[in-house]
């Protein structure tokens, strides 16, 4: 590809700030390239220098009657590549050797060209300078294809603001995974655990193990309205709500007898909730208050899909809704259950990313596969329990997570 060819996909690619605001912007289904193809002779050979020369990683690796398809990509971007091996019987076997017009974008050209050029890339020549403000080099694959390596001022910004964007997420994920609890409050009668496993950087799923004093456990699972970012936010703020009102909660006297103190708890959490959110921000939340020394629970299922209750007998207890869900109405009541624990029985609580991941054919894990698991794993430790039923939504899923997955399991001992 000559250089003012890449200076005009770069140009159309990059538009002036006054294009950009006179271009359309679409309201329909989102749509983008998925791959460019290049033909090659030998799938592994061509591996050796795209992945050992050029640093990419493979995506997928598969065959179908035309030949051997993977498609690769750099560790830090987001451009696809399928490299295709045709038989050489079939038509697209004329095109090993003829791309021509893939351009690679780089924020610093003669870094990434002195990294391939110590590792065996052979250049036709060195960076260049080009009159339209860009620098350019070239090389070729082992089959001949030509590719073009480019660094332009307002492609460089524009890495570097996805560079910072992605750096910022890492950073909210490392801050939102400390705001799950760190250390496990003491009880003598309940071994527990729990996991969160999260769609994207960051999520709204919330976990919590809570000290309620008086020989009182708190297990909390909630689900907050929406994804990503502004989900997180939601939950840390419903995590906030939760911690400072637990130590006021943990003051109260014990009396075995009233179980109003789960009610005005979540009452508070609730109108606090309400205070610092939209009118549209709710989430759903299992609040479970555990007794230790008597093996006994009171719970409040605000609009919580139902914890479930294995019997060492083997039957199952649903823990379902009580109330309505929290952050929607100030004026919110709250009703609480009560039920004892055996020795060997096993309480778990889970997010709808369990029940609700679906295969390919669309249909959903649900509450029966979740029995099923339970049962399965509950010889297991509750850490090596949860992790095992993850992995089992995981792959029937297909590894392809679209919520995030939370699950809390305790044993009686």
């Amino acid at each position: 590809m000559g250089h003012e060819q890449i200076r005009y996909l770069l140009e159309a690619a990059f538009p002036t700030p006054q294009a950009s605001r006179n271009a359309p912007k679409p309201d329909g289904p989102h749509l983008r390239i998925h791959c460019l193809s290049v033909f090659v002779r030998d799938i592994e050979q061509s591996l050796q220098f795209y992945v050992e020369q050029l640093g990419f990683q493979v995506l997928s690796d598969s065959t179908h009657h035309l030949g051997r398809y993977v498609t690769i990509a750099p560790p830090d971007g987001t451009a696809v590549l399928a490299l295709i091996a045709p038989k050489e019987d079939t038509e697209d076997y004329a095109l090993v050797g003829k791309g021509r017009f893939v351009v690679f974008l780089s924020d610093d050209v003669h870094a990434k060209f002195g990294e391939w050029l110590s590792r065996g890339v052979r250049f036709s020549h060195p960076p260049q300078a080009e009159e339209w403000g860009g620098v350019v080099t070239g090389f070729e694959d082992i089959d001949g294809n030509r590719f073009s390596l480019v660094g332009l001022d307002s492609a460089s910004r524009e890495i570097t603001a996805y560079k910072r964007a992605a750096q910022e997420l890492e950073a909210a994920r490392q801050v939102q995974s400390r705001l799950f609890p760190q250390t496990k409050p003491n009880a003598s009668s309940l071994d527990y655990a729990g996991i969160c496993v999260q769609a994207r950087h960051v999520g709204g799923d919330y976990y919590d193990f809570l000290e309620l004093g008086h020989g009182r456990l708190g297990l909390v699972v909630a689900d907050i309205c929406g994804k990503g970012m502004p989900a997180a936010l939601l939950m840390s703020n419903l995590q906030a709500h939760v911690r400072n009102l637990c130590a006021s909660y943990s003051m109260r006297p014990y009396i075995p007898i009233v179980i109003e103190q789960p009610q005005r708890f979540l009452q508070a959490v609730n109108q606090l909730f309400c205070e610092t959110t939209s009118q549209e921000a709710f989430a759903t939340l299992l609040f479970i208050e555990y007794d230790n020394a008597n093996r006994w629970l009171r719970y409040a299922n605000c609009g919580h899909l139902p914890a479930l209750i294995l019997r060492r007998d083997e039957r199952v207890e649903s823990l379902n809704s009580s109330c309505g869900v929290v952050g929607l109405f100030k004026d919110w009541t709250c009703s609480a259950q009560e039920c004892g624990l055996s020795s060997g029985d096993i309480l778990l609580l889970y997010s709808d990313g369990v029940t609700e991941s679906f295969d390919g054919a669309g249909e959903e894990f649900g509450e029966q596969r979740l029995i099923d698991a339970l049962q399965k794993y509950s010889g297991l430790a509750p850490e090596a329990m949860i992790r095992s039923i993850v992995q089992d939504v995981q792959r029937f899923s297909d590894g392809q997570q679209n919520d995030d997955i939370t699950l809390i399991a305790a044993r009686c001992s």
